[in-house]
Formats: structure tokens, C-alpha cells, sequence
């Protein structure tokens, strides 16, 4: 039910924007994984908490929001891993890239240095920097070498080139178009994500503030409604914290 779910929630997430969204502080499997435990000791305890007060819809919509986190999880988790593939790509690919359009570069300047009209387009080829005009670039070259093919089967340049800067310029772009895509949108997925993690955690928190407030005075039903994940972090930092000072030295 998770796609189902995922999609049911999202008329709910374009309202969670600026300080309402909520981006994760504990992991993602773990927080889900809580609240499921969470889900299970609240429906067993609902007559006490509803006995207090508890606005039961937070615990009838939990199902839903953590089948929707699920699923806006799993989505998150395909992209960034494409995003982080093509990323891999681009660095191993960019320097072969930029090799070749330098190579053809100079083989274009020296086989047209005698034809002043097309030595121009060569030094307009090569002004400006940056990635997306190393691929305009080899797209270019690539053109202009197929045209005005005689100059550059006299110096003996092999004319492959120009197809493999053809080829390597649309992987390029394909490639960088991902990347800059990615963070001109400020990742979609991402946000749909946090957006779902905001809607679990609201009614995750609710519930655990009342299971507290109901059994305040019984230590282990009450670390049902608490985060044993943070209850230990914060454990972790406490000792931490604790040995910085037993390692100080008097200051008397």
C-alpha cells in the first residue's frame, strides 16, 4: 500500500513548506521502524490515551503516513543513487572529455592556420570555460572538422575524432543535464521525502507526548513513547561530555 499511500498523502505535502518542514535527524529506517513499534504499543494503550484527551485521528492516520514515507523514501533512495552514478560518470569521463576537445583544438590551429576564415571559428570555438562550453565545444569541432575535412586529413588527423566528440559531447550533456538538474530543483524527490517524514513525525510526536504524559510514573511503558535511538545518542554525548571533563586538568 505504500504507492498507494504515497500518493494519497501528496495534496498534504505542498503544504509543508519553509519552518513546518521537517528534514530527518535520526535514519530514515530506523525512524520508520520506531514508529511502527510506536503504532503497535499506542493501539494496544488507546483507551488509556484517548482517556487523556488523545485526538485519535493521529493514531488512525499513522498506517497511511508510514506507508507514504516508505514509498517517498524508496524514491528518494533510486535518485540519489542515479544522481550519485552519474556523478561517478562525470569524473571519470570529464577529463577524457576535455582531453579531446583540447586535442582538436590545437590539430584545428595548426591544419587551418593558413585559412584565416575558419582559424576564426576556431578561436571563437575555444573563448569561454566551464563544462557546459567544453561539451558546445566539442559539439562544434565536431561540425566544423566534418565540413572542412581537407586541412585536417593533410596533417593526418584521424577523422574518428570527430565522431567520438560528437558521441562524448550528448554523454556529456545527458550527464550534466542530470547533475544540474538535480540542484537547480533542489532535489524533488528529496523534498517529497522530508515533506512525508513531516507528516509521520507530527503525529509520531503527538502520540508520544500523550503515551508519556500517561504513564509518567511507569519507566518502562514510558520508554515506549520515546526514541531509543536518540535516547542513546544522547546517552553516547552525556559520556562523551563526561570524560572531556574527568580528562581536564584542575584548573585550581
Amino acid at each position: 500500500m505504500s504507492q498507494a499511500d504515497f500518493l494519497a498523502m501528496q495534496p498534504l505535502f505542498s503544504a509543508i513548506t519553509g519552518d513546518a518542514l521537517k528534514k530527518p535527524n535520526i535514519p530514515m529506517p530506523i525512524f520508520l521502524q520506531e514508529a511502527e513499534n510506536l503504532l503497535v504499543a499506542a493501539t494496544h494503550d488507546k483507551d488509556a490515551l484517548l482517556e487523556a484527551g488523545f485526538d485519535g485521528s493521529w493514531l488512525e492516520s499513522m498506517p497511511a503516513k508510514i506507508g507514504a514515507l516508505n514509498q517517498a523514501e524508496s524514491i528518494w533512495f533510486k535518485e540519489r543513487d542515479k544522481r550519485d552514478e552519474a556523478q561517478k560518470s562525470w569524473d571519470t569521463q570529464a577529463p577524457e572529455a576535455y582531453a579531446l576537445r583540447d586535442h582538436l583544438l590545437r590539430s584545428m590551429r595548426y591544419a587551418y592556420r593558413n585559412h584565416p576564415d575558419l582559424m576564426d571559428k576556431v578561436v571563437a570555438i575555444a573563448e569561454g570555460a566551464g563544462h557546459a562550453d567544453m561539451i558546445a565545444d566539442l559539439h562544434k569541432l565536431a561540425v566544423l572538422g566534418r565540413d572542412f575535412a581537407e586541412p585536417l586529413v593533410a596533417i593526418k588527423l584521424d577523422l574518428a575524432l570527430l565522431d567520438r566528440a560528437q558521441d562524448t559531447a550528448d554523454e556529456m550533456g545527458t550527464l550534466l543535464a542530470l547533475l544540474m538538474g538535480e540542484r537547480s530543483l533542489g532535489s524533488a524527490p528529496r523534498l517529497a521525502r522530508d515533506q512525508a517524514y513531516t507528516l509521520l513525525k507530527q503525529a509520531v510526536d503527538e502520540v508520544r507526548a500523550c503515551g508519556q504524559y500517561v504513564f509518567w510514573n511507569d519507566e518502562r511503558r514510558r520508554d515506549e513513547y520515546s526514541s531509543h535511538y536518540l535516547r542513546n545518542m544522547r546517552r553516547q554525548a552525556s559520556k562523551k561530555n563526561q570524560e572531556a571533563v574527568d580528562a581536564t586538568p584542575d584548573q585550581a
